[in-house]
């Protein structure tokens, strides 16, 4: 996602989809090895290596330049996660950089996420467009690229010794993705076959990786409802529900409170476990967004039957509006807020 864009806007198109259908039986089976005694917590920094192709230098609270990987491990972050995109114009998040990225963040012994948005560009709840190259393709032929696509950079990870401790396949995808073909409130079906095209591709080239289907909005129990009993109806296969959340610093309590209903209910309705794999406040708002995050991680922590996996932070060490972005965590000097003291326990 990018965080460049109208937090009403996002909320007006996602509540759009709030509707709820009957119960049904559930499908997915919850493995008991996922859930780990410790959550993760996450960081994503898909940002790093443009950042510091602009010079751009990471500080800890002393004011001692450090690696961005190791300063986080410092801090108590322990799985990092890095988008995929197809064929960006300026090559960063491409196969090449996000192995890049991946072998450093496995260096610092970090578990790792992947996060495919398939396309050459942001992919969010407000836009998934198509990578160029496969514009013009017609639907069998898309499903079948975003296989083959999705187990090159696997095959390529795998080289490389990296095996993914979970891969999204898609990012936000409020209302699918790959549009129009894969809109979801035009063609579940064919948004649940993208799914299943993903999911297939992830376990042929490594079995232990979960597979994870993203939307944002973590507090909106209709929006998952429609979403996810739509792709249970159309057999898609999932191993985690993921979700963002981004409150303000007025707000955070009442959506933590409605996002822990939301995780409860996904966790009893699909028997399915949740993970929020985006998070973010104000950077000016420190003291407000280390509240938040304690009690978003104690949330997390106390789902039913301990199927809450991990909270990820999007890109903390953006400092300075980097591309505009203001839910950084880092201050104007490069070194951590204390927001980020939320993950040390």
């Amino acid at each position: 996602m990018k965080k460049i864009l109208c937090p009403g806007l996002l909320l007006i198109f996602c509540l759009s989809f709030s509707c709820s259908k009957g119960k049904s039986e559930t499908q997915i089976k919850t493995d008991p090895a996922d859930t780990a005694a410790t959550i993760a917590k996450g960081a994503d920094v898909s940002w790093v290596t443009e950042m510091e192709a602009k010079g751009i230098k990471f500080y800890d609270k002393n004011g001692t330049q450090k690696d961005l990987f190791v300063l986080l491990k410092s801090l108590g972050f322990n799985s990092i996660r890095l988008r995929a995109w197809v064929n960006p114009t300026a090559g960063y998040c491409n196969t090449a950089d996000l192995v890049a990225k991946a072998l450093r963040a496995q260096k610092q012994g970090f578990k790792i996420m992947i996060d495919f948005h398939y396309s050459d560009d942001w992919a969010d709840p407000g836009k998934q467009t198509k990578p160029a190259a496969w514009a013009s393709l017609d639907f069998a032929t898309l499903s079948a690229t975003l296989h083959d696509y999705t187990k090159s950079v696997m095959n390529t990870l795998k080289s490389n010794g990296i095996t993914p401790n979970w891969v999204q396949v898609g990012n936000e995808t409020n209302d699918g993705m790959l549009w129009e073909d894969g809109r979801a409130s035009k063609n579940m079906a064919n948004f649940a076959a993208l799914i299943k095209s993903g999911y297939a591709a992830v376990k042929e080239v490594s079995p232990t990786t979960k597979v994870i289907v993203h939307i944002s909005n973590g507090y909106d129990n209709g929006l998952f409802r429609w979403m996810f009993d739509g792709l249970k109806a159309n057999g898609a296969q999932w191993d985690i529900i993921g979700m963002s959340l981004y409150p303000s610093k007025t707000n955070w309590q009442t959506l933590d409170a409605q996002c822990l209903t939301n995780m409860n209910d996904i966790v009893t309705r699909y028997a399915t476990p949740v993970m929020v794999v985006e998070v973010g406040m104000e950077a000016n708002a420190s003291a407000e967004s280390k509240a938040f995050l304690t009690d978003m991680i104690s949330k997390v922590k106390s789902v039913n039957t301990n199927n809450g996996l991990g909270v990820f932070y999007w890109e903390p060490e953006s400092y300075n509006s980097w591309q505009g972005y203001g839910l950084g965590a880092f201050d104007t000097t490069g070194k951590p807020t204390i927001a980020l003291d939320a993950f040390a326990n």
